[in-house]
């Protein structure tokens, strides 16, 4: 029987079983990469906020000195310490569907700013936030769990729960098609990344799925659409080639009734 990689049970128990060894296995098969990526994604988030706060009506309150931020897919929480650097006394609600990556984050990484972050053990699909609950939305690295259609659906929610003048930043590993040295990449991915696995990890052959993720998922142009088809501002960036791609963007702030 053919494994559907884009079931939630699938996705969950995957994560389950990586979420011991995820923090320093995916910075070191991403020789520190996402580190770096994951900086950039809020650099863009950041960015966003100034441009949010142009509208038909006028210029937009300025961002709150306390923010609510939304982690779709948070993981073990490795973009919290660039938001919290950026933005010391932002409110965090993590959302993840695997539960002992909660546990692993805030055991490990951030116990003295738990105060700051609540968590939520859902699907990022089926949440049950309200709308307009936030005032940004970060996701570092969960897009290519979700397939087309949950792409769309994904984008939905997003523009649910952002409030008008909000801002979001997403970024996922991507298949680099165009570049030159895309074999190698693949091969890395393909080849070299479920060896290495099954060698120090003990036989799993969980972080070697990134290959099959990624070759499935392309770029962030089903996400783009997705997410300019839900009323959203979207760009799409490039970073390293290709091997990582990012869409930021804002909610529009509708007119007041009666403007032309």
């Amino acid at each position: 029987m053919t494994t559907n990689i884009y079931d939630p049970d699938y996705v969950a128990a995957l994560f389950d079983r990586c979420s011991p060894r995820y923090r320093w296995w995916s910075a070191i098969s991403s020789f520190g990469f996402v580190w770096l990526w994951r900086r950039q994604c809020v650099d863009r988030l950041l960015g966003q906020q100034g441009v949010s706060r142009i509208n038909p009506a006028g210029i937009a309150p300025k961002q709150m000195s306390a923010p609510v931020v939304i982690d779709l897919m948070a993981g073990t929480g490795e973009v919290w310490p660039h938001v919290l650097n950026a933005l010391p006394r932002a409110r965090i609600t993590a959302i993840d569907i695997s539960h002992r990556m909660h546990k692993e984050a805030v055991a490990k990484l951030h116990r003295q700013r738990a105060d700051q972050i609540t968590h939520i053990a859902a699907n990022a699909l089926e949440h049950d936030l309200d709308a307009n609950v936030c005032d940004l939305l970060v996701a570092t690295f969960g897009l290519k769990t979700f397939n087309d259609e949950q792409q769309t659906q994904l984008a939905r929610q997003i523009a649910r729960v952002l409030r008008p003048g909000g801002a979001f930043s997403l970024i996922e590993a991507s298949d680099p098609k165009g570049w030159i040295f895309r074999p190698l990449f693949r091969f890395y991915l393909d080849r070299m990344l479920p060896l290495v696995e099954k060698v120090f990890l003990r036989g799993a052959q969980d972080f070697s799925m990134i290959g099959a993720y990624t070759r499935a998922f392309g770029d962030c142009s089903h996400m783009e659409s997705a997410l300019r088809s839900a009323g959203l501002n979207v760009t799409q960036k490039r970073h390293f080639f290709g091997c990582a791609t990012s869409l930021a963007g804002t909610k529009p702030i509708a007119p007041p009734p009666g403007s032309p």
